[in-house]
């Protein structure tokens, strides 16, 4: 990120490598905060040589990714995720749906969770699963660092629900509103919607799911519930598409990251 310069909790980054002597610096984003942005021209006032725009497209759609978004949107960055067999299906007839995926594509999932900074799921997932919506480690451990647990829909939670233990903090809203949901998370920047098809149907008709997260696994069920219902679509004219971001391999299963195709 281009160097900040302002002033904040610390002294802006500008002038701390000015006094620093650095004779020459390269970035790859622009600061995108009115409040923070310059440090480039400043320092090139100070005569050190400054090159931006390095490795963008990297910085883009890495670790920068989500404080990016919410910095230019003013809402948190979303990825829909969900694992699917080869016929689509999130569960079985019978409602089962442990484990469609393999265990590196659920390693990979907790990994990912350890970085996030929210999951989103609805009411019905809680009631159905009893998810523990937590970070963990190879061995089983927690995480050091848990996103915090976010729990939308009307339906009430049990007490004795997983979701509502100490392990992380948890956040309950009793709305199916997708502007009401991203206005309670207005702080975080990266969040995960994880279940179940009715919510990230609801996410994906508001136009409020910046990435996919598609885990397909060489499994086939011939019936059970999808992983996605009502999404806005009533005629392929108006079908959401997205593009390959890049596809890794995951054991036997296969992950799909994709961006909508406005993007």
């Amino acid at each position: 990120l281009e160097p900040c310069n302002h002033q904040g909790r610390t002294g802006p980054c500008s002038r701390a490598l000015i006094d620093a002597g650095i004779a020459a610096v390269h970035y790859s984003v622009a600061d995108p905060n009115p409040a923070a942005a310059g440090g480039a021209d400043t320092l090139r006032a100070a005569r050190i040589e400054v090159t931006g725009g390095l490795l963008a497209d990297d910085a883009e759609r890495g670790p920068l990714r989500a404080w990016l978004h919410r910095q230019r949107t003013g809402r948190p960055h979303v990825t829909w995720k969900f694992a699917a067999t080869l016929d689509g299906r999130s569960a079985a007839a019978d409602g089962t749906s442990q484990w469609i995926t393999g265990p590196e594509a659920r390693a990979r999932v907790h990994a990912d969770r350890a970085r996030l900074d929210a999951i989103v799921v609805g009411t019905g997932t809680v009631l159905a699963d009893d998810p523990w919506l937590t970070a963990r480690m190879p061995d089983g451990s927690l995480a050091p660092h848990q996103p915090l647990r976010v729990v939308v829909g009307n339906r009430p939670v049990p007490s004795t629900a997983r979701v509502l233990d100490d392990a992380a903090p948890t956040l309950v809203l009793r709305t199916h509103d997708v502007g009401e949901i991203l206005s309670a998370l207005a702080d975080q920047d990266d969040v995960l919607v994880e279940g179940g098809p009715r919510l990230a149907g609801a996410f994906l008709a508001a136009g409020a799911v910046d990435r996919v997260q598609a885990y397909i696994a060489p499994v086939v069920l011939g019936a059970g519930s999808h992983a996605v219902e009502d999404a806005g679509v009533s005629t392929i004219t108006e079908a959401l598409r997205f593009r390959r971001e890049n596809v890794e391999v995951l054991g036997d299963d296969l992950l799909l990251n994709l961006i909508p195709r406005a993007q």
